[in-house]
């Protein structure tokens, strides 16, 4: 179970770092930036799936690296849009 976590969080982290990162740099148009921001987390979550070369538990990594980055960026979507 930790190596799945290891192949999961770095996503994740990338999602909080992009919503920050987006958030500051494009204070009024956060919007624009988030949506690619989540096309950079399926990219890297296919990359880092792909360098792991295991069949199982492929499509689970995959939802949960994903499903994750989608929550994070929701958040902070819903954050943003009360802050201003």
């Amino acid at each position: 179970m930790a190596w799945q976590l290891r192949s999961v969080v770095p996503v994740w982290v990338i999602a909080l770092a992009g919503a920050i990162v987006g958030a500051s740099l494009a204070a009024s148009q956060f919007l624009s930036w988030l949506p690619i921001v989540l096309a950079g987390c399926v990219l890297i979550t296919f990359a880092i799936q792909l360098a792991l070369q295991r069949k199982e538990g492929l499509v689970t990594r995959m939802m949960a690296s994903l499903g994750g980055a989608l929550v994070i960026l929701a958040v902070a979507t819903a954050a943003l849009a009360i802050a201003r």
